[in-house]
């Protein structure tokens, strides 16, 4: 059982260094990279086939 108070896994901020991280910052460099991953995605196939037969 886990407790609420379990530090596990969790690293401690540098000493010293000043910087303090930015999770907006990370959640909105990972949505790009998602988004420019999705882009650079192909169109399959069978979905192709489906969008042809709306014509």
């Amino acid at each position: 059982m886990h407790s609420a108070n379990n530090d596990q896994g969790k690293q401690p901020p540098a000493q010293g260094s000043g910087d303090k991280p930015n999770p907006s910052t990370d959640v909105g460099d990972a949505l790009r990279r998602a988004y420019d991953e999705t882009l650079n995605e192909s169109v399959p196939d069978d979905l192709l086939d489906l969008l042809k037969k709306l014509d």
